[in-house]
């Protein structure tokens, strides 16, 4: 068994000796040993979870069993120095995880295997000061993520990270941008995360100057989340010319200048959490290159302007979420000229009304997320009708009158529709009803929709459907045969009105993938004993067995379906002796009342 282990968790690793003192007084002393042949026997172990074991002592051959260990964890473990873990003989090291100790240094041993070695994460420690030497020390690994958030670097000499190239570095929670820009120079970095934490006093006023440094690297993705803009110009970001991203998030932005220099290539821009008042305020002029912008849950009602992001022909994604936007006629004007977006998320908003085509302006959506926003449909006709493109459409707690007949056609593409928290007429899906124009659909959520019947012929128009969701509802059994065309589909009916399910539906069940039937007050009595040997017999099919319990009868009560054992059918002999029996009672009742009459006629 010892060979096949590839993950090894190690909660405690300890040999305590007990000194009785008195029979009311026992002290024990606890102490963390690794020893040499601890993990002798582990030779395909890959990955070592010592986390939270206060270690005092770790052999020099503690790791030389495994000859494959690829991931390291040594977080919380109260150890001061890399010098104290024996990895020298792990040529396959990837990551090594040292996270909330005592290390001061990020030195590696010389003999330390950095071939393969990609994450190195030091979050958390004592780590203030960064030499040339500590850096030089992991040249030789390539593509390197190196993680020092919550260190609060204070200096680094100057060259140290010259000629350097890494995957990704990480100086979250250091108070001085300054140092980090000059220390980095020469240096080339995919991603550069910078960002602070809210409770680190941050008063420190961020201006072109501090990002000088900058000018000299090579760096593609940076985050300076958290950070206090005080007084962006157009020359803040002169030594970004070379960004793809930049995500200032929570940053304290009210509005972006014009004619900012150095973002003309930016591809990716997150300006959530900020306090913008109007979509125009992040003059979007300034990204003629932008592809995706993410101005989520800003602090204040955000208006959507008109033609505020018309200058973003190349935008494919946008996110505005959580923005308590409110409009009445929504979304051509505000959305003008974006006729490349691809996603398009306005989901957790205030009311928007929609009227016919309201999204002309993008025909290439594939992605339309309106979750939580309540919408105000005023046409007849549908406002999605021209979005030929469209995959995904989230309408979930859309309160939206599911009446209009024509509410989804136009949407030939359409493979996954969330339509959870929205109702339909008397709780019923009637044969006509505005599904019945989506014969792509593959994926379909009717769970919270308060629904207490489906006519059998709703979906039949919905002939590739592969996942059904009808949980949190009001169903019985009856709208089962709704789903009768249906093959191979995952299908949930958890928290319905199931009780007693009749053997006619059972065929409709047994030809699908996977069903889920919990919280459901499913009747456990021989009026349904064949669903019940149904249930045994498809385990394989049924999710949630654990959680899936009768209702009735009392006796059964919170007893799990899987459990449950009835006797509701008289033995062979039994059926034999019966039919025996009722025959010869036959036999003498017609001798009897043949010899009454024979009697009666006599005596006239």
């Amino acid at each position: 068994m010892a060979l096949d282990i590839s993950c090894f968790l190690l909660v405690a690793l300890f040999s305590a000796s007990c000194q009785a003192i008195g029979s009311s007084d026992q002290r024990c002393t606890e102490i963390y040993w690794i020893h040499e042949d601890t993990f002798q026997s582990q030779h395909r172990l890959e990955t070592l979870v010592l986390t939270a074991n206060p270690l005092i002592f770790m052999a020099e051959t503690a790791l030389t069993g495994p000859k494959a260990l690829k991931h390291l964890f040594f977080i919380q473990t109260g150890i001061s120095s890399i010098e104290f873990i024996p990895v020298h003989s792990q040529k396959a090291l990837e990551s090594l995880y040292l996270g909330s100790n005592h290390i001061s240094s990020i030195r590696l041993p010389k003999d330390f295997p950095t071939e393969k070695l990609k994450v190195l994460d030091f979050q958390n420690n004592a780590i203030h000061h960064l030499s040339k030497e500590d850096v030089s020390s992991l040249q030789q690994a390539t593509n390197l993520s190196l993680n020092l958030n919550g260190n609060d670097i204070t200096g680094i000499e100057p060259g140290a990270f010259k000629s350097t190239v890494f995957q990704s570095l990480n100086f979250g929670g250091t108070q001085s941008l300054l140092v980090i820009f000059k220390g980095l120079q020469n240096s080339t970095i995919q991603s550069l995360w910078l960002g602070t934490f809210e409770d680190i006093d941050d008063d420190e006023d961020i201006s072109s100057s501090m990002f000088e440094g900058l000018c000299e690297m090579s760096v593609e993705r940076i985050n300076l989340q958290k950070h206090h803009f005080f007084n962006i110009t157009s020359n803040t970001f002169y030594c970004f010319s070379g960004l793809q991203e930049l995500d200032l998030t929570a940053t304290h932005l009210t509005e972006l200048p014009s004619g900012i220099v150095g973002l003309s290539k930016l591809k990716k821009l997150v300006l959530s959490a900020n306090k913008f008042e109007n979509l125009c305020q992040i003059s979007a002029s300034n990204f003629p290159s932008l592809t995706h912008l993410y101005i989520k849950g800003n602090t204040k009602r955000l208006e959507l302007g008109s033609g505020c992001l018309e200058t973003l022909e190349h935008l494919r994604e946008l996110d505005l979420s959580h923005d308590d936007i409110e409009t009445s006629d929504c979304c051509n004007l505000q959305l003008r000229n974006l006729s490349h977006l691809q996603s398009l998320n306005l989901s957790y908003n205030e009311p928007l009304g929609l009227r016919t085509e309201a999204f002309k302006e993008c025909p290439q959506l594939e992605l339309l997320d309106l979750a939580f926003t309540r919408l105000h449909v005023k046409d007849a006709q549908s406002p999605f009708q021209n979005l030929h493109l469209l995959k995904v459409l989230n309408l979930s707690h859309c309160l939206l009158g599911s009446s209009n007949q024509h509410l989804l056609d136009g949407l030939p593409a359409l493979r996954h529709l969330n339509l959870q928290g929205n109702r339909f007429p008397n709780g019923n899906i009637q044969k006509t009803n505005p599904l019945q124009a989506l014969g792509s659909l593959e994926i379909l959520i009717l769970s919270f929709c308060d629904l207490s019947s489906i006519d059998h012929q709703a979906f039949i128009n919905l002939k590739i459907m592969n996942h059904v969701d009808l949980s949190h509802n009001r169903l019985t059994s009856s709208s089962i045969e709704a789903l009768s065309h249906l093959k191979g589909i995952y299908l949930n009916l958890a928290s319905n009105r199931i009780s007693i399910i009749p053997p006619s539906l059972l065929p409709v069940l047994s030809q699908q993938r996977t069903i889920n039937l919990r919280q459901n007050p499913l009747d456990c009595t021989c009026s349904n004993i064949y669903f019940l040997e149904w249930y045994k017999e498809n385990m394989q099919k049924l999710e949630d067995i654990e959680d899936t319990f009768c209702a009735n009868p009392p006796l059964l009560r919170g007893v799990k379906v899987s459990d449950v054992m009835l006797s509701c059918s008289m033995a062979a002999v039994g059926i034999f002796f019966l039919i025996v029996f009722l025959l010869l009672f036959a036999v003498l009742l017609i001798f009897a009342v043949k010899r009454f009459l024979r009697w009666k006629y006599q005596h006239i």
